[in-house]
């Protein structure tokens, strides 16, 4: 299969590797010209459970160059969704397939308006990655699971030939008929911890020693509950302390949520796509979810500030 990695950045480089490793002809897209140019000229250095290696691949920072693909997997962040598919139509051709793994809710429907609904697939990866360098990455691919879906819930052809692409490669993906409450699953562990982390700059293991914090965490994520089944939304975590408790499983106390990491790095973050998100699907269908937003809002006012300060500073 002819795929692009839109975005690939340490989880696109992770997941592009193991497609590339196993014969098939992927691209890694990323606008960065340093990490395209060391991927190109020595191959991308993977850091895993197997040891280092680099890993022959294809990168570009132009979809031109690349042409049309068979599939288009979009790791870019969630607030760049517009921008990269507009700059991507290069890589659409007639039969193209375009599958977001992105986190949070929403980024699906900018890219149905961009390529057509009936093109869109949508899934939720486990698989992890930690950008170590231009060209250099640090991968756990080995037990994490990626799950894939039509919007529709339908179990095609088209989506199960996808998910034996990823298999064979040793991503251990799983077709979902409900790829929507799997999205809402994921997101419910994003809601739990990421807006508290990036408020409070707390680590794991400082958020889970605070009571008040948990409280506030279960409060937002019942909102979230309640708003996903008043939206016919079939989840498989129904209980706060559930999405509480696998937010933080497996992970060492050290560990910071990608939301506080886009902070310590001066970047805006995905809270529109998260929080944002439910406070959104609240409002259209009739459920207050003042927690979320707050919680929107705060951060939102933390992304302003920063902004500013960067802006005195230029």
């Amino acid at each position: 299969m002819n795929i692009c990695i839109l975005g690939a950045g340490a989880l696109g480089c992770a997941i592009g590797a193991t497609l590339s490793e196993a014969g098939h002809e992927t691209w890694l897209l990323n606008r960065s010209a340093a990490h395209v140019e060391a991927m190109n000229r020595q191959g991308l250095e993977v850091h895993d459970e197997r040891g280092q290696r680099q890993v022959a691949v294809k990168a570009s920072t132009r979809a031109t160059e690349i042409g049309e693909v068979d599939l288009v997997v979009v790791l870019v962040k969630s607030f760049h969704t517009a921008e990269a598919i507009a700059s991507a139509k290069a890589l659409i051709g007639p039969q193209t397939l375009v599958l977001s793994l992105q986190n949070g809710l929403g980024h699906e429907d900018i890219l149905a308006d961009a390529v057509g609904r009936e093109r869109v697939l949508a899934g939720k990866t486990y698989v992890g990655g930690v950008l170590l360098g231009p060209g250099r990455i640090r991968a756990g691919v080995t037990g994490k699971h990626t799950y894939i879906g039509e919007l529709d819930g339908q179990l095609s052809e088209r989506v199960q030939a996808i998910a034996e692409v990823f298999n064979g490669a040793g991503l251990a993906t799983t077709v979902s008929a409900n790829i929507m409450g799997t999205m809402w699953d994921k997101l419910l562990v994003n809601v739990a911890t990421g807006a508290l982390t990036g408020i409070t700059r707390l680590t794991y293991g400082q958020l889970y020693s605070e009571p008040l914090l948990k409280s506030t965490s279960l409060a937002a994520v019942a909102e979230a509950i309640a708003v996903a089944r008043a939206a016919g939304i079939e989840l498989s975590l129904n209980d706060p302390e559930s999405a509480w408790n696998l937010a933080a499983e497996g992970l060492p106390a050290a560990f910071k949520t990608s939301m506080l990491q886009s902070l310590e790095k001066g970047s805006v973050t995905e809270i529109d796509f998260i929080n944002g998100s439910v406070v959104r699907w609240g409002q259209r269908h009739g459920v207050a979810t003042p927690v979320n937003a707050t919680l929107h809002a705060c951060m939102k006012g933390i992304e302003r500030a920063m902004a500013d300060h960067q802006q005195e500073e230029a």
